[in-house]
């Protein structure tokens, strides 16, 4: 058994390559192999979002505080808010991030093939975040 105390692991900014704005991730679960599974708390402040991204064996949200927005390629833009679960089938084209004038923060878990939990792809633009095409 292998327990970290609340407080024990730094928060760390990701990379501004994959994330537009401020945006905190803590981690929750990194498990060793032969586990799979990963997890972190994200935060984003408003306006802040994620990059387009895929997840080799998919993604599930589950929204804690705030405010968000969510949108897979070609689909409609979602809010979603507190108590909300969202499950992002493998290899969907997908961002998810705050609203414009509310912070969000979502449990974000994922499981690694081959050791890679998320492929990062172009940026979401200002027009996309609006609601357009």
């Amino acid at each position: 058994m292998d327990i970290k105390r609340n407080g024990s692991r730094a928060s760390v900014t990701p990379p501004a390559e994959y994330f537009t704005g401020q945006v905190r991730q803590d981690p929750l679960i990194e498990a060793p192999e032969p586990a799979r599974v990963r997890a972190a708390s994200v935060s984003f402040e408003p306006g802040a979002r994620t990059a387009w991204h895929t997840h080799p064996l998919g993604q599930t949200l589950i929204v804690t505080g705030g405010s968000g927005l969510a949108q897979t390629w070609g689909g409609p833009l979602v809010a979603i808010n507190p108590g909300d679960v969202i499950w992002i089938p493998p290899h969907e084209k997908h961002w998810h991030g705050a609203s414009p004038n509310t912070a969000m923060t979502h449990i974000a878990i994922q499981e690694a093939l081959d050791g890679k939990p998320v492929d990062w792809l172009e940026q979401v633009n200002d027009d996309q975040y609006a609601g357009g095409a």
